[in-house]
């Protein structure tokens, strides 16, 4: 994560030195010097906003990074955005955006995958909606000598900044234990990891920051619209957007927040899938065949364990925290740009 966030640094590092050396070469255009004539100032600045509708891609402990494609394809959800840009300089500009993303993640898309038994075994699943406010600096690979309106026809870019978000991951509950409660149920309050029992951590926060990386390419369709293209990744800095991230906890401690705590901090032993509603009956009795805890021809039901070893005590890793969350982020954008000078009827 340090050299995610080392990357933007430098990368903004060496965009705001182009600017500012830009930015000198016009300073000196603009006034002349005791050797030179004065020059007229070509470049001005101007401003577009935009809207844009999109995909979105979580990766984490229920979409693994080392399954980057699997993970970019499943659970994919949508963003929607909207930004203000001001073009500072003929090849660099600073973004403020706006972005509402669905991510979801779910353990069942492992089924029948090997390697990826156990995460199938866990039966967890999630959806996030995050809310983003973000800063960047924009830097365009061709120049655009002078207004807006004299823009190149495509201009590919990239971008890198930092954002704020807030998110409050949401899972489904198993209706066959609980048919009065809600489709979506909030997991942070429900302690699932422990956090904030005696004995466990603090809870996660529901606002964190994560730092925006990406490229984009802009169609110019005529002299105040911009079609653009963009994709952007987003390093952040917490383990639990999808609430996973630590060891189990002790049911008897979560018993003493609710039955729904328990029920929603170990689904092992569900036998439907609470989001997908598949049977989930052969892949069990397969995973607890394959470790010795289970005989198929013994006619037992396997969903009337009490527990599942590797899956029930404070010593089980529930996810891993040696990797922070990320998500994806594509958009299709519809740019205006603000005309900046505005012609008024002459009055009569």
């Amino acid at each position: 994560m340090k050299k995610n966030i080392a990357l933007v640094f430098f990368l903004m590092l060496g965009v705001f030195g182009f600017h500012e050396s830009n930015a000198q070469f016009k300073f000196s255009n603009l006034f002349g010097s005791k050797d030179q004539p004065k020059k007229r100032k070509t470049f001005e600045a101007y401003s577009s906003v935009s809207i844009g509708v999109g995909s979105s891609h979580y990766y984490g402990e229920l979409s693994p990074y080392n399954r980057f494609l699997q993970s970019t394809i499943n659970g994919v959800r949508w963003n929607a955005s909207f930004n203000f840009t001001r073009q500072l300089s003929p090849q660099f500009g600073l973004r403020f955006g706006l972005t509402w993303a669905r991510i979801f993640g779910d353990d069942n898309y492992m089924d029948g995958v090997p390697g990826f038994e156990a995460n199938f075994m866990r039966n967890l699943h999630f959806r996030n909606d995050i809310k983003e406010f973000s800063i960047v600096g924009q830097y365009d690979f061709v120049r655009t000598a002078k207004g807006s309106v004299r823009r190149a026809a495509v201009i590919p870019y990239i971008f890198g900044g930092v954002a704020v978000f807030a998110h409050d991951p949401m899972a489904k509950p198993d209706k066959t234990l609980f048919p009065d409660q809600s489709d979506w149920v909030r997991l942070q309050p429900l302690h699932t990891e422990g956090q904030g029992l005696p004995g466990y951590a603090q809870p996660y926060s529901l606002i964190s920051v994560s730092a925006p990386l990406g490229i984009g390419v802009r169609y110019k369709l005529n002299h105040n619209f911009d079609l653009g293209l963009e994709i952007g990744y987003r390093f952040t800095m917490t383990d639990y957007l999808d609430d996973v991230g630590g060891f189990y906890a002790d049911p008897a401690d979560l018993a003493t927040q609710s039955t729904l705590s328990v029920a929603m901090a170990n689904r092992t032993l569900e036998r439907t899938a609470a989001y997908s509603g598949k049977d989930r009956t052969n892949g069990v009795i397969n995973y607890l065949t394959s470790i010795g805890v289970y005989n198929p021809g013994s006619g037992v039901d396997p969903f009337t364990y009490s527990s599942v070893p590797g899956f029930s005590d404070r010593t089980d890793a529930r996810g891993n925290s040696k990797y922070k969350d990320s998500y994806m982020l594509t958009s299709v954008k519809l740019i205006y740009y603000i005309p900046t000078k505005i012609k008024c009827p002459p009055l009569r």
